[in-house]
């Protein structure tokens, strides 16, 4: 069947919605997607709502609020939210928005408060939520407990901070769980951010997963990365020589008499972790494959580690080394512009210019994601045209990238209230 639907001009929203679920039931799974997916305003306000505001998202690190009144703030389309640590330690989140007129209480990315305060009115919030203040000017009748911060789902564990805006979120505990065992010998309360980047690509955000999920590309775009990389996910790749998996079980031996966690754990499509081998002779994701930070993570005493791979799908890919961690997450814009912000991380006590240099730190990966930029930027730019159509996939060397439009095509059409079952069709 060929997967040609369109959303008509004059449709509302509640018709693109309904388009939206047919082009996902009829689409061949082996397929990219068809064109008003990468292109749409209104397809786009439709992920927004539907996996935006309704996935767990990853806003930040713990350690990136380390102490009561710390807070850092993320835009979700037109969702602003802020996440402070308030007392005993406790992480709280809420929609950035004063209950009075509502304006954004914090404007900036991050700082320190004693309480939240809104600039316009100086409306005044305990870090809890709680409304303390909102002068005389209210009238005798005003009841403060009436306008507490509207809250946000919050969850921590190994260092990362999730958020989400929905009502009822998924299930994740489980995984949260798993990640805190794999994230124990980092000991993130005690890191922080070396250095972090903010890039924005003309690229709609699933084409931005597509490019991460698959290194087909690498050979032809990547050449800083593959000082270090190893392209192959795990042991079960279906491209995986038998040198690799020789290496791999070399060094699951030397991890295991570490008590390193290493081995592949899977959430369904959206999550998963995995340890994998770096390039012999390197142990960290720089130019010449040497520490980027002499001072190693947490408990870690061994800087070769390979690279501990953890996706969250729908928005981040983050590597976890011996020496250092690169967390990136993904915040789209519009239906072509997406922001991806990438963080380094390394032990709280590494000095900067002693033990590592910020420049050599981030060098791979400022050259590899401005490399994924121009390619995502491009494949929008063809996407855009009358002649694109959907194209099939590798299921060798782009299985990551079906299994990333499934769970995509599987979530949309959950949330939209559609069956989930996805009918194989023949490309055209």
């Amino acid at each position: 069947m060929d997967c040609t639907t369109t959303l008509s001009l004059g449709d509302p929203l509640d018709s693109a919605r309904k388009a939206t679920a047919e082009m996902l039931r009829e689409r061949d799974s082996s397929f990219s997607l068809p064109q008003p997916f990468y292109n749409d305003e209104r397809l786009f306000k439709i992920d927004m709502q539907t996996i935006f505001e309704k996935e767990w998202l990853i806003a930040g690190m713990t350690c990136e609020i380390p102490a009561k009144g710390n807070f850092i703030s993320v835009q979700i389309g037109d969702n602003p939210v802020i996440v402070v640590r308030g007392a005993e330690g406790k992480v709280h989140a809420f929609h950035n928005v004063c209950r009075h007129r509502g304006s954004r209480l914090c404007v900036s990315d991050k700082g320190k408060v004693a309480k939240l305060v809104c600039p316009y009115h100086q409306w005044t919030y305990e870090l809890d939520g709680r409304l303390l203040f909102a002068g005389t000017e209210m009238g005798d009748d005003f009841n403060m407990a009436d306008y507490s911060l509207k809250p946000v789902n919050v969850k921590t564990a190994g260092g990362y901070i999730f958020i989400s805006l929905s009502d009822n979120p998924p299930a994740i505990d489980e995984f949260l769980a798993t990640l805190s065992h794999y994230m124990e010998p980092y000991d993130m309360e005690n890191t922080k951010v070396a250095v972090q980047t903010t890039l924005m690509e003309k690229a709609n955000w699933k084409l931005v997963i597509e490019n991460n999920r698959e290194c087909y590309h690498c050979a032809g775009s990547h050449p800083e990365l593959l000082n270090t990389l190893l392209e192959w996910d795990d042991v079960t790749d279906p491209r995986a020589t038998q040198a690799f998996k020789d290496q791999v079980a070399e060094c699951t031996t030397r991890w295991e008499q570490n008590d390193i966690p290493y081995a592949h754990a899977s959430f369904g499509l959206r999550n998963r972790i995995v340890r994998m081998p770096l390039l012999k002779g390197t142990v960290s994701m720089t130019m010449d494959g040497n520490q980027g930070s002499k001072k190693l993570m947490g408990r870690i005493t061994d800087p070769d580690l390979g690279s501990m791979r953890i996706l969250h799908l729908p928005h981040s890919w983050n590597h976890c080394m011996g020496d250092h961690l690169i967390v990136f997450t993904v915040w789209p814009i519009s239906a072509q512009e997406t922001m991806v912000t990438t963080k380094w991380l390394v032990h709280k006590d590494a000095v900067e210019g002693v033990d590592y240099d910020p420049v050599n730190l981030r060098k791979v990966w400022d050259a590899t994601n401005d490399q994924d930029r121009i390619l995502a930027e491009e494949s929008q730019r063809g996407i855009n045209s009358k002649a694109y159509q959907p194209g099939p996939y590798s299921k060798t060397y782009e299985f990551g990238v079906i299994n990333f439009l499934d769970w995509y095509s599987e979530r949309m059409l959950h949330n939209l209230g559609e069956a989930p079952a996805l009918r194989q069709v023949s490309g055209s």
